[in-house]
């Protein structure tokens, strides 16, 4: 088979535009994923390959787990994986593209900036390739440049340097498709896909790169991951454009577990099906103006969901957006009600991190609402409560709903599946 992970030194230095390029040469014959929890790269990623992206996390999975993971889902010709923010930004959790590229040993391509630069490029490689030993770093890509000579002398630098390392080609600086183009915003034109495609890969070697991604196909022996029967209940999952943060697996996990499970718009103001017992609604985003204007009128949603609530053999879930749903208000922007909680939007995020607790549930937080009240939930983590507004699993709970900011990865979360959705 065939793999390979897209890094670089840091963010904002071409691996979106290097990914997206090689997914959409490779169109549905490839499989995207994501290091990191990041949800808004795989819906790119899933837009521009035609496939279903994966998020790899080495701190909210074990080694084995992700492993489990990347095999499981690597079922097409070619998988190629976007790294997060630099190389080893993540080490001190174990969950850089450094470590997840390493585990699964498949080859790393840099995306190196070579803009005002020549030999220095191969001292800042020299500095990355040495920082950690047996790292997975086999090629390059050099992006910003300016002429065929600019690369040349680069590249010339790069293999006298190095004996292990290829330099697969160049990106020009400037370049016309990207101008006035947000990346994974919009690029529903399937032409400019094309346009960017052609001119991103104009000047590299595409067999080189199928040639460096070369590697053995790891078969999965056993499941990592605590079993859970599949039980006789139906789930209706709350997703679309406002409530659109869901991990591909997570999803694939509940359709295991439960006898069925159907998706509901809100923005089109679909209803809860009767006949569901369980209800998950996804994070995503109310908070907004132009996020809220899709869903203000919904009300048949609204209603069918708060009826729901008032069925106490019935559960509702909810990540971070679903949570503020389920308030009362964000920002004077009234919500359903269905929990006594109000939230403001605050104009810095309140919380960006990992969270553990003694049981081993992981998870992440990224809001930049807050309660306008803390005392009134809890830490899902800790179950105690917290009132300075410095923990980022904040919960609300009544009855048979729950809310919260924590992410989680239902696979090895399988403590909170069986107690708010089961």
């Amino acid at each position: 088979m065939r793999a390979l992970c897209i890094s670089a030194i840091a963010s904002n230095q071409g691996k979106t535009i290097l990914t997206t390029a090689l997914l959409h040469y490779f169109r549905n014959n490839v499989r995207a994923f994501k290091i990191g929890p990041d949800y808004i790269d795989p819906q790119f990623h899933a837009k521009v390959s035609k496939n279903p992206s994966i998020n790899l996390d080495t701190y909210m999975m074990n080694k084995k787990q992700v492993k489990w993971l990347f095999n499981h889902y690597s079922d097409q010709k070619i998988s190629i994986c976007e790294g997060v923010m630099g190389f080893y930004d993540g080490l001190n959790k174990g969950c850089s593209a450094y470590d997840v590229t390493k585990l699964l040993k498949i080859p790393t391509v840099l995306i190196l900036d070579g803009a005002g630069s020549y030999i220095t490029v191969s001292a800042v490689l020299k500095g990355l390739k040495s920082y950690k030993k047996n790292n997975t770093v086999k090629a390059v890509v050099l992006n910003n440049l300016s002429s065929q000579s600019h690369y040349e002398l680069i590249k010339k630098q790069i293999e006298k340097d190095f004996d292990d390392v290829s330099v697969c080609g160049w990106i020009e600086k400037n370049l016309e498709s990207l101008e006035g183009t947000h990346l994974g915003l919009d690029l529903d034109d399937i032409n400019k896909l094309e346009f960017i495609t052609i001119e991103v890969l104009k000047h590299i070697d595409i067999d080189l790169i199928k040639k460096i991604s070369k590697i053995k196909k790891q078969k999965n022996k056993k499941y990592p991951f605590k079993k859970i029967e599949k039980n006789d209940k139906k789930l209706a999952i709350v997703y679309d454009s406002n409530f659109s943060f869901l991990y591909w697996d997570n999803y694939m996990f509940l359709k295991q577990i439960f006898k069925s499970v159907v998706l509901v718009d809100s923005t089109k103001d679909e209803v809860i099906p009767q006949d569901c017992n369980s209800v998950y609604i996804c994070g995503g985003y109310v908070e907004t103006t132009k996020a809220y204007e899709k869903i203000k009128n919904s009300n048949s949603f609204k209603n069918s969901l708060i009826q729901h609530s008032f069925n106490k053999d019935k559960k509702i879930y909810a990540e971070c957006a679903g949570l503020l749903y389920l308030g009362k208000e964000v920002q004077n922007k009234p919500m359903s009600g269905i929990l006594d909680v109000e939230f403001i939007l605050q104009e810095r995020f309140a919380r960006l991190g990992y969270y553990i607790n003694e049981q081993n549930i992981k998870g992440h937080s990224f809001h930049y609402t807050v309660p306008v009240d803390y005392s009134k939930g809890f830490d899902i983590l800790s179950k105690t409560k917290n009132g300075n507004g410095k923990v980022g699993s904040w919960s609300n709970e009544s009855k048979n709903v729950f809310g919260t900011y924590l992410h989680t990865m239902f696979r090895n979360n399988t403590t909170l599946v069986k107690k708010y959705l089961i």
